[in-house]
């Protein structure tokens, strides 16, 4: 009986379009609600899984968090399921939909309802601008089109990667792959992505972390994985899929709403290969749609073909050969919601032969975020996903591969991700990009969590003291499984390249403890006047060694000084090219170099020269352009931020902005012409 109850249950079910949200274009349905299913197996649970989109699971309790309509709620009590209503989420749901679908004023930045998500053109415009004007750090590429691109170049969006890396530099570099915005209404994902470009270039030169991570590392930043959903996820809807027709999704109310292909279900490793076959859907209106076919989707060919470009394959033709402990290469994509750091495998409950390594890094992400840390398709974790993202890129390439679920809401408050899902997943991601060289050993290691270096600039020859605590137990999986600690029984420094490339001062150390503190006497005779970099890292007693943490040691002769200012304020006409100058004055006591560097600006800048030698006293101006596009809003005001350098010692450095106000340019046409 308990057999036929659950086929009939299994036939029905698959029969209904199972979605996250039932609502038209404007998000106007009242008819969904938020619900939760219980569930009294992991069988269970993954037949859900296969047929819906799942927002979160609490194993503890035995309930999924879903969206139904009416019809779906009394499908699923009478195939025995007990559903109950969670009106805080449905409340949640329906406001968030409004607030989304609201018309925003004229003069608004970001998604409606929330401003600090940006859209897709704006990210997009953005990024190109960071390249624009760090051309020597940065590579806006375009790897592929949308599906609506696809089939109309006219229409939807080129899929776009960000590289960022000192492109000067020719020593062996690492590489880290960030991917957000895969499901389209999960908004959190693309803006950490951004704003994790922006800390690095913003840092370079000043920060000795964001310097060292771009001269060593590559870091690939794909913003959207499907920009067309996204799309209508800013309309209010709660999409999750891509866009995409033609798979015999038949249902016309609302429109399109229940077409498209989970990119996160359609990969070519594991595709339809979990071993119930009940952990993705072959039905074209279900959530969790896997396509027609392995990597059928343009934005799934374009992923794939990518992670293929940058990445070496580094794992055996069998699915049980490990990575080697050397590989390298670090893959994460951001989802959102449930506050989980997850790995491989997903398709199946077995754990993949790099198990242990997996666990020992996502714990260390766990100690930065807080998130649970577990594979995704244990019964303890969340459920059984097959054709994932990351399953491909660790299935295949042997790549240490992650899932970030960001927060806990799709469309997560402006002030929450300011406060908590920003600060906390951008120190998980700049230790990712640390280990990205290392992924599989590295974490095993200790971490430099604290390294003081003098902050202002000495002579040459000065003895230099250097605080450095290294640190063994900053693990956390948050519920699943303890780290083992080793005592810290060593500490190396290098001085301008890290220790894979140059030669180390070791120190060792006694105590046993897993936290050491040090202090080092360094000296400078060998150092010459500029900025240098200091590499320090730690040893347990396991005899791994832990990603470096770096400082600046500036060495200065005292003779150098700079002081500039900038023109302005300006009226500048929209749609037209304005013109600013930053003038510099040299006030040491040699003759000096001068770079500006565009800190912040809302277009592309061009300077008239790289750089400028001026005698000690000497005034020079160098001037900038920029051109102000025409969709802009008259009176908008905003600055050109610069920083004027010296080139030999950076850290002599003067801060410059320039303030634009924009006015229609007919205010600028002769009287007579009006």
């Amino acid at each position: 009986m308990q057999r036929l109850r659950g086929l009939a249950f299994f036939v029905l079910i698959t029969l209904l379009p199972f979605l996250a949200y039932a609502a038209p274009a404007q998000a106007q349905d009242v008819g969904v609600t938020i619900v939760r299913v219980y569930f009294q197996s992991s069988a269970q649970l993954d037949r859900l899984a296969a047929l819906a989109d799942i927002w979160e699971v609490d194993h503890a309790a035995g309930y999924a968090v879903m969206a139904l309509e009416p019809a779906q709620e009394q499908a699923l009590s009478k195939a025995g399921y007990l559903v109950r209503v969670d009106p805080m989420r449905t409340e949640q749901a329906r406001a968030a939909a409004a607030k989304l679908s609201s018309t925003a004023p004229a003069a608004a930045q970001g998604i409606p309802g929330y401003s600090c998500y940006r859209t897709v053109e704006e990210t997009y415009g953005d990024l190109a601008t960071l390249a624009a004007n760090h051309p020597a750090l940065a590579r806006w590429e375009d790897i592929g089109d949308s599906w609506l691109k696809s089939q109309n170049p006219a229409t939807g969006y080129d899929i776009r990667a960000l590289v960022l890396t000192n492109q000067a530099s020719s020593a062996p570099k690492a590489d880290f792959l960030l991917l957000a915005a895969v499901h389209a209404r999960e908004l959190t994902t693309s803006e950490l992505a951004a704003r994790f470009a922006e800390y690095l270039l913003a840092g370079y030169g000043r920060d000795p972390e964001a310097t060292w991570l771009l001269d060593h590392t590559r870091i690939h930043i794909i913003p959207y994985g499907n920009p067309d959903g996204r799309k209508e996820a800013e309309r209010g809807v709660l999409w999750r899929k891509t866009v995409a027709q033609g798979d015999g999704c038949l249902i016309q109310n609302p429109p399109a709403q229940y077409s498209g292909v989970d990119i996160n279900r359609n990969s070519s490793f594991g595709w339809n290969g979990c071993e119930s076959g009940s952990c993705s859907s072959a039905y074209a209106c279900a959530e969790t749609y896997r396509g027609s076919a392995p990597a059928s989707e343009p934005e799934t060919q374009a992923l794939e073909a990518y992670a293929r470009a940058i990445f070496a394959d580094q794992r055996g033709a069998d699915p049980l050969d490990a990575a080697s402990p050397d590989a390298t290469g670090l893959f994460i994509s951001l989802h959102s919601y449930s506050e989980l750091v997850l790995f491989p495998w997903g398709w199946t409950n077995a754990a993949t032969p790099n198990v242990t390594q997996l666990e020992t890094l996502g714990r260390k992400f766990g100690y930065f975020n807080g998130y649970g840390v577990c594979q995704i398709s244990r019964p303890d974790c969340l459920y059984k996903a097959d054709g994932t993202n990351e399953d491909f890129v660790y299935g295949e390439l042997g790549v240490a591969s992650y899932t970030f679920e960001l927060g806990d809401y799709f469309f997560e408050s402006c002030p929450a991700f300011e406060a908590a899902v920003l600060p906390d997943n951008l120190t998980a991601l700049l230790y990712a990009a640390k280990a990205a060289r290392r992924p599989y050993a590295a974490p095993a290691g200790p971490e430099i969590s604290a390294l003081t270096v003098p902050t202002m600039p000495v002579a040459p020859g000065t003895e230099l003291t250097v605080s450095v605590t290294a640190d063994d137990a900053r693990f956390a999986s948050n519920g699943h499984g303890e780290e083992p600690v080793q005592a810290v029984d060593a500490i190396r420094y290098s001085i301008d390249a890290p220790s894979w490339l140059t030669a180390t001062t070791a120190i060792p150390l006694s105590g046993g403890q897993t936290v050491t503190a040090q202090v080092v006497a360094m000296g400078t005779d060998n150092l010459g006047v500029g900025r240098h970099q200091l590499f320090v890292e730690g040893r347990d007693s396991d005899g791994n060694w832990g990603v470096p943490t770096v400082g600046f040691v500036d060495i200065s002769r005292g003779e150098r000084g700079v002081i500039a200012a900038a023109s302005g304020p300006l009226v500048a006409p929209i749609d037209t090219r304005v013109a600013f100058t930053v003038t510099i004055v040299n006030t040491g006591s040699v003759v000096d170099t001068y770079a500006v560097d565009v800190a912040d600006s809302p277009w592309p800048v061009t300077l008239s020269a790289a750089a400028l030698e001026l005698e000690p006293g000497e005034q020079r101006a160098m001037s900038g352009e920029m051109t102000i596009p025409f969709a802009q809003i008259n009176g908008r005001e905003f600055g050109v931020e610069m920083r004027v350098f010296s080139v030999l010692e950076p850290w002599v450095e003067a801060s410059v902005t320039t303030e634009i106000v924009l006015a229609d340019r007919r205010l600028f046409l002769p009287v007579a012409g009006r």
